[in-house]
């Protein structure tokens, strides 16, 4: 596939393709006889898998530190896990907080359909 077929696939401008295989967030892609890119199969995953974990808001530097150790091989099994595991939790602590902070949302809406809060309770009261 062409880089414009694998940008309009998966809804990534060329640009960001390029810059994923320039700083290693994907195996560099390999080229037809013209130069042109020609993405495989693989080369897709990992571009998929990439869109799905930065799109969970996990950093570009523990993606690009597990497609490292992918490459180094299954001797890195174990330190891949643990960047996995790792980035689980960070996001596991983040859906928390962001459930949190909707549920405060929620409730904060709540108050003003029910036309509970004025000017001078909100000013008072932020957190109610």
């Amino acid at each position: 596939m062409t880089i414009t077929e694998v940008s309009k696939k998966y809804e990534l401008s060329a640009d960001t393709l390029r810059y994923y295989e320039r700083v290693k967030l994907i195996p560099e892609v390999n080229r037809n006889k013209n130069g042109i890119r020609d993405y495989t199969e693989e080369d897709c995953r990992w571009v998929e898998f990439i869109k799905c974990m930065r799109s969970a808001g996990l950093p570009i530097e523990a993606l690009i530190e597990y497609v490292a150790l992918f490459q180094e091989g299954d001797e890195t099994i174990e330190a891949r896990k643990n960047i996995l595991k790792e980035q689980r939790k960070h996001l596991k602590e983040k859906m928390e907080n962001m459930k949190a902070t909707l549920e405060r949302l929620d409730y904060k809406i709540e108050r003003y359909e029910k036309g509970i809060v004025t000017k001078i309770n909100e000013v008072k009261r932020i957190d109610d």
